[in-house]
């Protein structure tokens, strides 16, 4: 994989099982689901999915629904217990992970409409003896790329307070699709490149707008209606939950609900060089020179990595080598604004771009690594080559 600096889709219903190598793995997923709790109950503070101090990671609509790729939620609170309601629009059985702190996560299935006690009195941490950062944060992402949550509720102790956790001061937009969005990673979005390279910086917002299957040109490709030269301007992915819900007119995304990236990473076109769908590469070229712009439009400050393709492997001789895709295409477009300023990878292959990617920019555009101690990924001992769960 090479980055020029400028400045099948097919899921199932996501359950708790997860398929390595030929054998189930064991999980450990937390059972959080609780009674109801509504604003009148005892024993609880309820704030609204509106509330100032909340800071929604990644893009979510209106109505507090999730969308695209490990989108996220964080804030700081008091007290000994945090649960929050997941409202009617969550998909049921969604796989989130959860943390106090820096603190190790937490994955748990969710139910729609139910409400999840996720921070209680014997959480690990919440007590420490030790030297401990203060106020305590609390940070939810949706492992899934196709799946999503509402936000309804947050509930804390009667006498607890919602603190806002000031965003972090640099900030990057991953473009792209199955690759970039985790799909066969074991954790999906939450164990891919775009997750990891975000995280492992360190001190870095971050949002993927990805989704398996997608083009860049703006055509059907693998069951997703239009390409990233369309969707990615709106709130919500291509999934089948997006369409149910909106239709063929998605929402425009508000560029200015969030801070302007400062580095936009594009990984896009391997499924515009899949002979399934029906784009040329002359179409390719032009959709991508007309992409670069309209993104420099809405950031106008960003450095922009185009990144090259993974055209699979063949034997070459007495070894294999990588066939790459759109190299003369990709490359038009890297020329062109020069002067102006199909398989996948496993959980360890997501690791090594995402090593390979964070030194890039380090040496490229200066951006040193934060990340000091909280973990990346969890579960990095295991690696996946399945695509069924």
């Amino acid at each position: 994989m090479r980055c020029l600096s400028y400045f099948c889709w097919l899921v199932t219903l996501s359950t708790a099982t997860i398929f390595e190598n030929g054998r189930e793995r064991e999980t450990h997923f937390v059972d959080t689901k609780i009674s109801s709790i509504t604003s009148n109950s005892t024993g609880w503070k309820t704030f609204g999915p509106n509330a100032t101090e909340l800071s929604y990671k990644g893009r979510w609509d209106s109505n507090h629904v999730s969308w695209w790729a490990a989108p996220g939620l964080k804030f700081a609170f008091t007290g000994q217990n945090l649960a929050i309601t997941f409202g009617p629009q969550t998909t049921d059985t969604v796989l989130i992970a959860y943390r106090l702190s820096g603190l190790d996560w937490q994955l748990t299935n969710l139910t729609t409409g139910a409400t999840h006690h996720l921070i209680r009195p014997t959480t690990p941490g919440l007590n420490a003896t030790l030297p401990t950062q203060l106020p305590l944060t609390f940070e939810l992402r949706v492992t899934n790329w196709g799946y999503g949550v509402q936000i309804s509720g947050i509930h804390l102790s009667p006498n607890a307070t919602l603190i806002k956790v000031p965003d972090y001061g640099r900030r990057i937009e991953f473009i792209g699709d199955s690759l970039t969005s985790g799909y066969s990673a074991t954790y999906e979005a939450f164990s891919g490149f775009g997750y990891n390279i975000g995280a492992g910086l360190g001190d870095t917002e971050f949002s993927i707008t990805a989704f398996p299957g997608i083009c860049l040109h703006d055509a059907e490709c693998w069951g997703n209606p239009r390409g990233q030269e369309y969707q990615w301007f709106r709130t919500s992915d291509t999934s089948g939950r997006a369409q149910q819900a909106y239709g063929e007119e998605a929402p425009l995304w508000d560029f200015g609900s969030q801070p302007a990236a400062d580095i936009v990473f594009i990984n896009i076109g391997t499924n515009d060089a899949n002979s399934h769908n029906p784009v040329t590469p002359a179409q390719y070229l032009q959709s991508y020179i007309d992409f670069v712009p309209k993104v420099h439009e809405v950031y106008p400050r960003a450095q922009i990595v185009l990144c090259s393709l993974w055209g699979g492997f063949g034997q070459s001789g007495n070894t294999y080598k990588q066939g790459p895709a759109f190299e003369r295409e990709i490359y038009e477009v890297y020329k062109t604004y020069e002067g102006t300023g199909y398989w996948h990878p496993t959980d360890v292959g997501h690791i090594k771009i995402a090593a390979h990617v964070i030194q890039y920019i380090r040496l490229k555009f200066g951006w040193e690594l934060a990340a000091t101690g909280p973990e990346v990924q969890h579960e990095t001992l295991y690696w996946n080559d399945e695509v069924r769960y």
